[in-house]
């Protein structure tokens, strides 16, 4: 078989993003994927917010693939006609032990370079979300929603018409490093596809991808989080999205977004598990009621109907802080080897972004 340029494992939007950028008229790109079309796991299963880089520390990968990513989506959307919106978000204090929290991440979001940033008070929250209630608030006008469909559409396409193969329903199951080449074994496939580099952009299977080729490190050892939405019955006044101050990186809280059609949902959730499972537990319905009802006080129990639910692939399971793995494995003697692992929130702004930082590891041409 011919010798492949590079071969990316996993088309979610970060795995087409990467296959877009590397792709060219003078190389080959391949990208398995083990479902029969696109993003059928954490990308098609997310809030679809834009963020604007408020809660990483600085100079983490985190905030800055998300200021750039989110600045690259918004620049996509006008240029490819692909839907984004600048909702704005407010984050809310509902207690006044909350607002230095407020204050924390206003000094971090501006220290990450996040434009707009305003802390509002009590008297602003009416013109900003009619019917919320808190004590304070902080105002981000660049944060927005893109629909994640069209966005990875756009990569898929862009990758295929510079000369992608997409070999769908197709498991990596072994890698061997031999003769400078990796040499990847696929579930179905009698011959092993010889590649010069490996992306590792596989999600919620990237620790195990990173074993195959001899990577089994406990740091990278993902813990699945499911997050459950719940839909609203009737539809909201309020234009952006409701954040509630954030108690750990585990999960951004119960927070209230918008659709492009303008249906309103609360979520998510975090929950552990250990098997890909999406069904939503109806029995939630008055947890959720009562997380959101601090700041949507008029918001009644039978508003709620049980929605859709993803699954996060979590570095950490106390939900302390951990940056993103990217990571070209030359200093483990496997050059060539990219791990992306733990691409979490906000690995959906981020995807552009993250598909340079990959090229850049890479030394891959523009």
């Amino acid at each position: 078989m011919e010798t492949i340029d590079a071969v990316v494992v996993g088309a979610g939007v970060v795995g087409l993003a990467t296959a877009a950028r590397l792709a060219r008229a003078d190389n080959n790109v391949v990208v398995l994927e083990r479902h029969p079309r696109h993003g059928l796991e954490t990308s098609s299963r997310n809030s679809e917010v834009i963020h604007a880089g408020l809660y990483y520390p600085a100079d983490s990968l985190k905030a800055k693939l998300c200021v750039a990513g989110r600045r690259q989506l918004y620049g996509l959307g006008e240029k490819h006609g692909i839907f984004t919106r600048r909702t704005g978000k407010l984050l809310v204090a509902c207690v006044p032990e909350e607002v230095a929290k407020l204050e924390s991440l206003h000094a971090q979001g501006r220290a990450n370079g996040v434009e707009g940033l305003e802390l509002v008070d009590k008297a602003d929250i009416p013109a900003l979300a009619a019917g919320v209630r808190a004590v304070a608030g902080l105002w981000s006008p660049e944060t927005g929603i893109v629909d994640s469909e069209e966005l990875m559409r756009h990569f898929l396409l862009r990758a295929q018409d510079a000369g992608t193969i997409f070999l769908w329903s197709s498991e990596l199951t072994r890698v061997e490093r031999r003769d400078g080449l990796y040499h990847l074994g696929v579930k179905g496939m009698a011959d092993p596809i010889p590649a010069r580099c490996v992306i590792n952009a596989s999600g919620l299977a990237s620790d195990r991808v990173a074993a195959l080729a001899g990577v089994d490190d406990p740091g990278y050892r993902l813990h699945w989080v499911k997050g459950e939405y719940f839909s609203l019955r009737q539809p909201l006044s309020i234009k952006p999205l409701v954040y509630p101050v954030p108690v750990s990186h585990q999960g951004l809280g119960i927070h209230l977004t918008i659709d492009r059609q303008g249906r309103h949902r609360l979520g998510p959730n975090a929950v552990a598990v250990d098997a890909l499972d999406y069904d939503v537990d109806a029995g939630h319905r008055a947890s959720f009621h009562e997380a959101a009802s601090r700041y949507l006080p008029d918001l009644r129990l039978d508003d709620l109907l049980p929605g859709t639910a993803g699954i996060r692939p979590k570095l950490s399971s106390d939900g302390s802080f951990r940056d993103f793995i990217i990571t070209e494995e030359s200093g483990r003697g496997l050059p060539g080897w990219v791990n992306l692992i733990g691409i979490d929130s906000p690995g959906l702004t981020a995807s552009p972004a993250i598909a340079e930082f990959v090229a850049n590891l890479l030394e891959w041409p523009s």
